[in-house]
């Protein structure tokens, strides 16, 4: 997928201004603007992700997309199968004949490995995905250097769903069902599961709670990636369990048999309750979600404005019961990078229309995604060209257009000459 965005060429955003040597008062100078690779990029590999966010993840396909060596932070979470395929990445490039040190890794603890590399003064851009507490550690490394870099942080989230009354009411076991299985997938260990469901109490929200409870009570216990992410996973759940006002509302039927392995639960509390206590918010990573039960529409739009920043948020609506919600649509809106209609936050497309991040604390910086081509964008930073000669520019800026790629000139998007 990156390949062919490289080829394709449009990425690149290059700008042309032709020069008008006749402007009055002054003439207008030719300026060429082009995105360029940042340099050295360190990334902080997943726990929850061996593969998608790990050592031949997101983060490091872009980073070398854009033309960037890369440093790996293995996670110790998967050693064994970071070292794997990281040795895979550096045959490609041998074999590609890419310079020597395209690609590192390292092993190590965080404190002492990660740190040093985000302190290093080689380094220029850092990805992480993980905790909110490390993820907060390494971005005020980045900004204390004496060179600031950008670092490109996702730190959690609960990706509210909001379940409004006709749609609970007219598709009760539909939407349970949907919403059971997203909770629950790959033992709810994905930063996209939805760990709070806000509802209004009016008809048909029992029946609504019935089916759910029955959804989650069917799912049988899985397996977490490893023992430290169950013990957190056990240690947070009880903690929000033992919160005031909070209620257990289903558990699995089925008998734990084996290590590691998280039963899906699912809770709930009134919004009144919720209001007091800003703990129940805090993202717990696994097969857990909150209920939240609103007395009315005011207590609903309450509970949307306290929420922090978040990768997703969903509605699932009645036709054209939305319309009657704008302004609890509009607050999500803002606090999320993702709003997602009558489906389920769980299954990130990776294409190009991808935004994975929101507002802080989702991540670190609200306008990049690290899902899907535009994630390119983290790790490259503009450069122009002022009267530059047409053989010294680079390729995707010379007057020819040797590469064939689109390009704004003087505010047309073109494949022509400039």
């Amino acid at each position: 997928m990156f390949a062919d965005l490289l080829r394709e060429g449009s990425w690149l955003e290059a700008s042309i201004d032709t020069a008008q040597p006749d402007r009055k008062p002054i003439p207008k100078p030719d300026i060429r603007r082009m995105l360029v690779p940042m340099g050295p990029v360190v990334v902080f590999a997943a726990s929850n992700f061996p593969l998608a966010f790990s050592t031949a993840g997101g983060d490091t396909a872009s980073a070398l997309a854009g033309g960037n060596p890369v440093i790996v932070k293995a996670h110790s979470a998967h050693p064994g199968t970071s070292a794997l395929v990281g040795h895979a990445i550096s045959r490609a490039a041998e074999k590609c004949g890419m310079p020597d040190g395209v690609f590192s890794m390292f092993h190590g603890s965080g404190a002492t490995v990660g740190q040093a590399l985000i302190k290093h003064a080689s380094i220029k851009a850092a990805g992480f995905t993980g905790s909110r507490s490390a993820g907060r550690l390494l971005f005020d490394l980045a900004c204390q250097r004496d060179e600031p870099i950008p670092f490109f942080a996702e730190m959690g989230s609960i990706n509210p769903i909001v379940i409004l009354p006709n749609a609970m009411n007219e598709r009760p076991k539909e939407i349970a069902g949907l919403i059971a299985g997203s909770i629950t997938l790959g033992g709810g260990q994905f930063c996209t599961n939805p760990g709070l469901l806000l509802i209004i109490e009016k008809k048909g929200y029992s029946n609504f709670l019935d089916e759910l409870n029955d959804a989650i009570s069917t799912i049988a216990p899985s397996v977490m990636l490893n023992e430290k992410i169950h013990k957190s996973f056990e240690t947070d759940k009880h903690s929000a369990l033992n919160q005031k006002g909070v209620k257990i509302e289903a558990v699995s039927r089925h008998e734990i048999t084996g290590d590691n392995l998280a039963m899906p639960t699912l809770a709930s509390v009134n919004a009144a309750s919720f209001f007091r206590n800003s703990s129940l918010s805090d993202e717990i990573f696994g097969p857990y979600s909150l209920i939240v039960k609103c007395k009315n529409e005011n207590e609903l739009e309450d509970i949307v404005g306290t929420l922090e920043g978040q990768l997703t948020a969903t509605i699932f609506a009645a036709d054209k019961e939305n319309e009657d919600y704008g302004s609890i649509i509009n607050q999500l809106k803002n606090r999320v990078g993702r709003i997602i209609f009558n489906g389920v936050p769980t299954g990130v497309e990776v294409c190009g229309s991808m935004q994975h991040g929101g507002p802080y604390p989702a991540s670190g910086d609200v306008r990049f995604t690290s899902v899907g081509t535009s994630s390119i964008k983290r790790f490259t930073r503009p450069i122009a060209f002022q009267d530059w000669p047409d053989y010294e520019l680079p390729d995707e800026l010379k007057k020819s257009n040797p590469l064939n790629i689109w390009r704004w000139v003087d505010n047309y998007l073109t494949k022509e000459n400039s």
